[in-house]
Parts: C-alpha cells; structure tokens; sequence
C-alpha cells in the first residue's frame, strides 16, 4: 500500500494524486463512498488524469514517454479496501463533498483507521479547528487548502489548528516542499488567504459591472495586463510598502468618501500613518527594509517585472 492517499475521487483528489506521482511518490485515489459499480468513478479518474498528462505533453511540459510511469504511481481503490489502505497510509488528503455533516464522517473514520497518520483535509470554506473536533488524533489533523488545478498551482495555503503539534506541520510542509509547492501558513479564519481576498475582488469587479463603470471586457483586460501582472512580481502587502503606506491610506479615505464606507482603511494602516512607517521610503512599514539596499531591490523588482511583460509580450513599443 502507498504512504500517500486522497481520500475522495472528485476533482481535488484528481489533482493531488497527479502532483504527487508526477513528482515520483506513489499514492492511492481511494473512493471513500460505497457505490454500487464503484469501478466507474475510479475508473474516470485515472483516464482524467491520464488526459491532463496528454495534455502537458502536448505543450512541451513533460515527455509523453514519462505519461506511463506517471499513470503506474497512481492507485485506485474501492471503499471495500478503505481499511487496508489507510492503515498504511502516512498522509492522507482528505477531498470529500464540502458539507460538514460529510467531512465530519469521513476525517472521523479515516483518523480512527491510520491514527498515526497525517491528516489533511482540503476544504476552502471550513475552519482547521470546527474539522479537527472529529479527527481521532487532532494534534495529527490542519487543512491544506490547494487551488484548482491543484496539480499545476504551487501555492498550498496550510492552516493547522491550536491543537496541531509543531512537528506534524513541519513534516507535512517538507513533503509539499520536495514536490514543487510552496506552502504558505495561515491561522483558521473564513476564507483563509486567497478565497477571501479572490471575493473582495470579484465582487468589486461585480459591482463595477452593475454600476456602469466599465465593461466585463475591459475589466478583465485591465486586471490581465495591469493589475494581475503587478502583483504576480509583488504581493499586496509588499506593494503597499514599495509604493507607499500613505498612498493607500489617502486612496482608501477618498475612495470612502466618494464611493462607499467600506473602501476605509484599516486601523493598521492609519496606526502605520501616525508611526511615520510608510514603507520603503521610510525603511520600515510592514516590512523592515533597515538593512537592505532600497536601489538594489527597485532594480530587482523591476526587472522581475518586465521579465514578465516580455513573456506575455507586453512590453511598450519602442519607436523609430
């Protein structure tokens, strides 16, 4: 039996399971629902897989030989071998329907057949700690949300609870590490880091929209070629303090005033404002840049940048 499980066939255990035998781990797809042809959902999933490998190769991603391998490290089970698979199971991705009363069932089980196991379950809308009241070992038990096509998308954002050891969640960011993830760690609160602010966003999109400002069209242009690729080289909170920590904190206060109250700033902002720490320009705003050479990091950044727009053949249009 393999070490690694995703517990679940649908869309999400798709995707582990092909990011963890691309990377050359062998791992289980285990369909964790008594079914009453079960073959053909287990079935489905490694043909989907097997077309998502097709598909890579046909861009120059990855030699259509590799595809065999790949399909080889990925096992299928039916619910009837539930129990000889996760007793040898040491991480298992829990991907089940996203309803409580599912996932409660699910983690419950699971955690009571592999105790020692690392349990991860891979929920975008529930909370580490209400999912870890029904795992057999909670210090064992954080969620890792991973974002569709989890087997392309680095970013695994990994939220334990207050009970989930130290040790546990160093192990689970090592094994995400060897495989090209980068995890990110963040405390148990809705919508974790890129739901809730993909929902501020597009809902301000939505309402632009609905407004009058602008078209969908051209909304989606200007976040393709303006917004998205500024802050693909830089992270919100970074480009705050490359560009100012005053700046938003008057944009925000005359946003709120013209549009609507919930363009205000937050309190951190304004308590940055009254420290005078505002940013690069400053040395110091979320970010301590004391020590670091400011020319340096612009030409860093900036390089980084047009690097990008070349790639997506952006660039400006030298004249003569």
């Amino acid at each position: 039996m393999t070490a690694i499980v995703a517990l679940g066939a649908g869309r999400m255990g798709r995707g582990i399971a092909h990011a963890f035998a691309y990377s050359g781990h062998e791992v289980t797809i285990l369909d964790f629902k008594e079914r009453a042809e079960p073959e053909a959902l287990l079935t489905e999933a490694h043909a989907e897989i097997a077309e998502n490998l097709q598909f890579l190769a046909g861009l120059g991603v990855l030699d259509a030989s590799a595809i065999p391998a790949v399909l080889d490290r990925i096992h299928v089970a039916p619910y009837s071998e539930a129990e000889t698979v996760l007793v040898a199971a040491e991480y298992i991705f829990e991907g089940v329907t996203e309803t409580m009363d599912a996932k409660a069932d699910a983690l419950g089980r699971a955690s009571a057949l592999a105790p020692a196991a690392i349990l991860a379950s891979t929920t975008s809308t529930m909370l580490s700690t209400e999912l870890a009241e029904h795992t057999a070992r909670p210090e064992n038990f954080l969620n890792a949300h991973f974002l569709n096509p989890a087997y392309l998308i680095p970013l695994v954002e990994v939220s334990p609870s207050a009970q989930t050891s130290e040790g546990v969640i160093a192990r689970f960011t090592s094994l995400l590490e060897s495989i090209g993830k980068v995890p990110v760690r963040c405390n148990a609160s809705p919508g974790y880091i890129v739901p809730r602010l993909q929902a501020g966003a597009m809902n301000e999109a939505a309402r632009m929209v609905e407004e009058g400002v602008a078209t969908p069209e051209d909304i989606d242009k200007a976040v393709r070629t303006g917004f998205g690729i500024r802050y693909a080289t830089m992270g919100f909170v970074e480009f705050t303090d490359y560009g100012g920590v005053d700046i938003l904190y008057h944009a925000g206060n005359y946003l709120a005033e013209k549009l609507d109250p919930r363009f205000a700033p937050p309190q951190i902002v304004a308590d940055k404002m009254q420290a005078g720490d505002l940013g690069l320009k400053t040395g110091k705003g979320f970010y301590d840049f004391s020590e670091m050479d400011a020319d340096a990091y612009r030409r860093e950044k900036l390089a980084t940048f047009i690097g990008l727009l070349q790639h997506m053949d952006l660039m400006p249009k030298a004249g003569g």
